[in-house]
């Protein structure tokens, strides 16, 4: 028995089904049942197991691979969404509406036409809306999404010179916190962790568990520790989390000082320090109050409404 992972678009949410017996493989178009229709979509995945979980008992069964007149018709949807696409922005325009279209899709069995928008408020798009139904005489269904979703549907290249995880590869996003751009070590500025959608970069999730390890293992700065080599005492001055050392202010007589560059093996202190809340300078701290209210945007922002 087989269990299919399948989207139905770019970095979309991956819906699973049964492969029913067909031959299956990753990257083959197939034709499913969703939510809103038959829709086609990509094989993700396929995973052979000898019985259904019963998590699972409820999957529906993949109806058939793609033929080449699927492929032909998903071809004239997509230069039928161009032409819709300018038609909503004429009609948008003329009520006067304040929302911006981001993108339109039709399903594959022409159902139904989705119009993807964003906007500051509430929009009351009802007359929009029957405007639309008179053009395409088929049912109109407009969503209102986020910056997080608008970025996923367009697309761009990040900071790093690669294409946006959302938009490649990232099926839902994960929740983001100005806490993690901190245990990494990364300048609080909003311009430098904040992506093209103007949230908080996914890519800091990417690393956070193995900083917080890394972190786990190093002292905090100001903390007493023991060089075990001699059993000199020291402060902790400064720490390199990749490299896992830690530069010790150290007595060294006659009221001098040095800084000796050691390894967190050859050092003894308190773990417990670690515990603690994070130490933040002043400049730190101002930055992170102007980061706020982008904070409170994450923790509120809506959930994705791309299947």
């Amino acid at each position: 028995m087989q269990i299919v992972g399948v989207r139905f678009r770019r970095a979309g949410k991956i819906h699973e089904y049964l492969g029913n017996g067909q031959e299956m493989a990753r990257n083959r178009r197939v034709i499913a049942e969703a939510t809103w229709g038959n829709e086609i979509g990509t094989v993700v995945y396929v995973k052979e197991v000898e019985s259904l979980p019963e998590d699972k008992a409820g999957l529906k069964p993949v109806i058939r691979l793609a033929t080449a007149e699927d492929l032909e018709k998903e071809g004239r949807n997509r230069e039928k969404e161009a032409n819709a696409y300018k038609i909503c922005e004429e009609k948008i325009a003329k009520h006067g509406l304040a929302m911006k279209l981001v993108a339109v899709e039709y399903t594959f069995d022409n159902n139904k036409i989705l119009f993807y928008f964003t906007a500051d408020n509430r929009v009351d798009f009802r007359e929009l809306v029957k405007d639309l139904a008179s053009v395409f005489h088929t049912r109109i269904e407009l969503r209102q999404i986020g910056v997080r979703d608008e970025t996923k549907i367009l697309g761009g290249v990040g900071v790093c010179g690669r294409i946006l995880c959302c938009h490649s590869y990232l099926s839902e996003f994960q929740p983001v916190s100005i806490r993690m751009a901190k245990e990494q070590n990364l300048s609080l500025n909003p311009s430098k962790i904040s992506g093209i959608c103007g949230r908080l970069m996914c890519c800091l999730n990417n690393e956070q568990a193995t900083y917080e390890y890394l972190n786990s293992r190093l002292p905090g700065l100001g903390d007493t520790v023991t060089i075990r080599k001699d059993g000199t005492r020291g402060t902790v001055q400064s720490v390199n989390v990749l490299r896992q050392t830690v530069k010790v202010l150290v007595n060294a007589g006659d009221d001098d000082t040095d800084v000796r560059d050691c390894a967190v093996e050859d050092l003894s202190f308190n773990p417990r320090h670690r515990k603690g809340k994070m130490k933040l300078s002043a400049e730190e701290m101002k930055e992170m109050k102007d980061l706020q209210v982008l904070e409170q945007k994450e923790k509120h922002a809506e959930g994705s409404k791309l299947e």
